[in-house]
């Protein structure tokens, strides 16, 4: 028995492999559907999210009870009954509630996997995203001409959306979801692209920051991201914001807590300018991270922790703490630069276009000359633009000096292969010494 489950196991390896059933590119297109599958649409959406708390219940009362690890292949006989004695999880298609349910699969597994930065599976709000998964087998495209096409979905029919790039591989799934601009499908594709080999190009060290986007190592001007907001969308937006506030407290005092047609209309107002700007930093983060990978052979880039850099400052209103409105700000232009979404986009181009992504540490980037390796906090004063090394002289740009360092970083670590071009630092003060000097105690005063 043993055995013939490790030849099925194989099998559906190499069929796997060799099939091309893993998804490796995905495709996103605006989709266009009528105001009756917009209804269903929607209905589908808060189905999904429901079915996707209560799978979760599930799991984690079976296991804090009865230490028993329940999973998607038992749950599917559940879901089967449940289709049949509640109407409002049998109007969702069967293929959409098991896709569900294997995505649960997924987040657990990504918890469980050290590797993984994923967190425990979290529980999705009535304000969180509506989208309805399904597998490829379920859907079916047909092209319509240069620039329309309709996929055809079960229990709802052919939906049409905006071709606005060719498919170019194998649907393996397909996603429906609805945000402030409206509602998109997405598709993973399998094209079977392999990655390119070695481009070539030179080496070179990113300082990813606030007041400068990105600082290249191997230019002299830095990157910029362009305002993701003009002046009058952030008007509209605070004014937005404050008309939600009042219509809130509106509707708890007088409404029962019940929202409003108006309140619902500030509410799409208000998503429909935050997606504006998420596409707007989306797009930048794209171009900025294909150039890169293009345009260079090794990239290196602090290994940095976004959410202890962004973790906001203690205070409540009846003990306020000090500093937390200027360090709320600081987060948001941390989490407006996006360090993190950058990592990710990096480590998946730099494979597809012949480059090496080089995570290097982050202690003392900034206070680091790039000239003689001197670390002296004195040489970046009041954490300005401007680095003047206080042993060689050597001025620079804070963020330019701190890309060179990086990069000198990356060369080390990236493989003996690259050829140093640079002089790299000599003088190191290790990060374990650093942590005793700061820990060690003063010394007392004379009385």
């Amino acid at each position: 028995m043993k055995t013939q489950f490790l030849s099925f196991r194989i099998c559906a390896t190499f069929i796997a492999t060799i099939g091309g059933v893993r998804a490796d590119a995905g495709r996103k297109y605006r989709a266009y559907p009528t105001r009756g599958q917009e209804q269903i649409l929607t209905g589908w959406g808060h189905t999904a999210r429901a079915l996707w708390n209560v799978a979760l219940e599930q799991r984690v009362y079976l296991w804090e009870q009865r230490r028993y690890t329940l999973r998607s292949a038992e749950q599917c006989k559940y879901l089967t009954a449940a289709r049949s004695e509640l109407d409002w999880i049998g109007g969702l298609p069967a293929q959409a509630g098991q896709q569900i349910l294997r995505q649960l699969d997924r987040a657990y597994d990504n918890f469980w996997n050290p590797d993984h930065p994923a967190r425990f599976p979290a529980r999705k709000k009535r304000g969180h995203r509506l989208s309805i998964p399904l597998p490829g087998q379920a859907v079916e495209v047909r092209k319509l001409n240069r620039k329309w096409a309709e996929v055809c979905l079960p229990k709802l029919g052919w939906l049409r959306f905006r071709l606005s790039r060719a498919m170019g591989g194998t649907i393996r799934n397909a996603t429906i979801s609805r945000d402030g601009n409206g509602w998109h499908i997405s598709f993973g594709v399998h094209i079977g692209r392999k990655p390119d080999p070695p481009n070539g190009e030179p080496v070179c060290g990113v300082d990813f920051g606030v007041a400068a986007s990105a600082f290249v190592s191997t230019e002299p001007t830095p990157r910029l991201m362009p305002p993701t907001l003009t002046a009058n969308e952030r008007k509209r937006l605070k004014a937005l914001e404050q008309r939600k506030a009042r219509q809130i407290t509106y509707a708890k005092r007088h409404n029962g807590g019940k929202y409003s047609r108006r309140l619902r209309t500030t509410i799409a107002q208000i998503a429909k300018l935050a997606t504006q700007r998420a596409n707007r930093r989306r797009d930048f983060t794209h171009k900025l991270t294909t150039d890169l990978a293009k345009s260079h052979s090794l990239i290196g880039i602090e290994d940095l922790r976004v959410k202890n850099m962004t973790t906001s400052a203690k205070g409540t209103t009846g003990a306020p703490g000090k500093n937390v409105r200027s360090k709320a700000g600081l987060n948001r232009s941390v989490l407006d630069n996006t360090p993190g979404e950058r990592r990710r986009q990096l480590e998946y181009k730099t494979r597809m276009y012949g480059c090496v992504l080089v995570a290097v540490p982050p202690f003392h980037t900034s206070q680091t000359c790039a000239a003689c390796g001197l670390v002296d906090p004195g040489s970046r004063k009041g954490c300005g633009r401007l680095f003047a090394c206080t042993h060689c002289g050597h001025e620079d740009d804070a963020d330019h000096n701190a890309s060179i360092e990086i990069e000198a970083r990356a060369r080390r670590t990236g493989g003996s292969d690259i050829n140093s071009t640079r002089s790299i630092p000599r003088v190191r003060v290790p990060a374990n010494g650093r942590r005793r000097m700061r820990e060690a105690p003063k010394p007392a005063h004379a009385s």
